[in-house]
């Protein structure tokens, strides 16, 4: 147990819930900030059973002034930057929007820790989507950025703020690079929750026809509740660094939904149709991540794969609508 002062900042999304989780396991004092948290209903907390222990703040992370006072008023030991639009697809219809609140907010946590001169150690959530096609091949820690979406853009941004902070001001900042990681509390605009979530409905019943785009792309997924563990992790180190955060496995859009209508004893290829329309304008084919440098210097490797994810959610599904 510890005495420590966390600041989630992104509190009320998926990796935000779970993190939340963990550390008050471990006996943090956790603050979590939202853009209105006094409006902010933090259906994800309620949804995992936390209700309490967590103090709530608002907070711009596109205003420095309202990162500034959030920081000097609760003078946390360590800040998990997990703010800013979190969508792929959105971001191609909203750019603007997505390099402010990633790459501004960003930068702004990075100059108040600065500005306030405390030992503060900042986890900044960083992405696989940086790293554009490989390839095929899996990507690690030395692999180049090559951005194909707004949203790698803005991660891409932020990744190099904190190496530069790190490196010009001594700062102990680290970025994830996570992969995809997935659970029941994704909001149904990700493509993997729609996909559960259609595969029960029919199973129930419904006549519907899920409609995707190309399911031929490949993805890392991995099991969310795994991956707020590694980004603790980080911060426990006794130098800053950067780690990728994955499975080292691939499994194609289309087997994630072959799976999903397998456990609910369907076949797909009955209820699934191409839509053209949900194309994106530019994708990335085959995204793998190599975690070998988390697993020898974090001790931490994935243990749930895209079976096993599919499964959960699935199940979680099923519970919520029986409730």
């Amino acid at each position: 147990m510890t005495s420590k002062t966390a600041l989630i900042c992104g509190v009320s999304g998926q990796d935000g819930a779970y993190l939340s989780k963990l550390l008050l396991d471990k006996g943090y004092a956790v603050h979590g900030t939202a853009r209105d948290a006094q409006m902010s209903t933090f259906a994800n907390l309620r949804r995992i059973g936390l209700t309490a222990g967590i103090s709530f703040h608002s907070m711009a992370p596109n205003d420095f002034r309202s990162v500034l006072q959030v920081l000097a008023k609760v003078r946390p030991d360590e800040i998990y930057n997990l703010a800013g639009q979190s969508s792929v697809g959105l971001s191609f219809e909203q750019p603007v929007e997505t390099l402010e609140s990633i790459s501004v907010g960003t930068l702004n946590l990075l100059e108040a820790i600065r500005f306030i001169g405390a030992p503060v150690r900042l986890y900044n959530a960083g992405s696989g989507e940086c790293f554009g096609n490989t390839g095929g091949e899996a990507a690690d820690e030395t692999t180049p950025f090559r951005p194909r979406s707004p949203y790698a853009v803005a991660k891409a941004t932020a990744f190099w703020e904190v190496a530069n902070y790190r490196e010009a001001y001594s700062l102990f900042a680290c970025t994830g690079v996570l992969f995809n990681h997935e659970s029941p509390l994704r909001p149904e605009r990700f493509v993997t929750r729609k996909i559960v979530n259609a595969a029960c409905r029919i199973a129930k019943g419904s006549k519907e026809q899920l409609r995707l785009g190309n399911i031929a792309i490949a993805r890392d997924w991995g099991w969310a509740p795994e991956y707020v563990e590694a980004m603790w992790l980080m911060l426990q180190r006794e130098r800053p660094d950067d780690y990728l955060i994955a499975t080292g496995e691939s499994n194609t859009l289309e087997e994630f939904v072959a799976e999903a209508f397998r456990c609910m004893g369907l076949d797909w290829r009955e209820h699934v149709i191409s839509d053209p329309s949900l194309l994106r304008p530019s994708e990335i084919i085959v995204s793998r991540g190599n975690p070998e440098k988390a697993a020898k210097e974090l001790g931490w490797s994935a243990d749930s794969r895209m079976r096993e994810v599919v499964s959960r959610m699935i199940r979680a599904e099923m519970e919520e609508n029986a409730g």
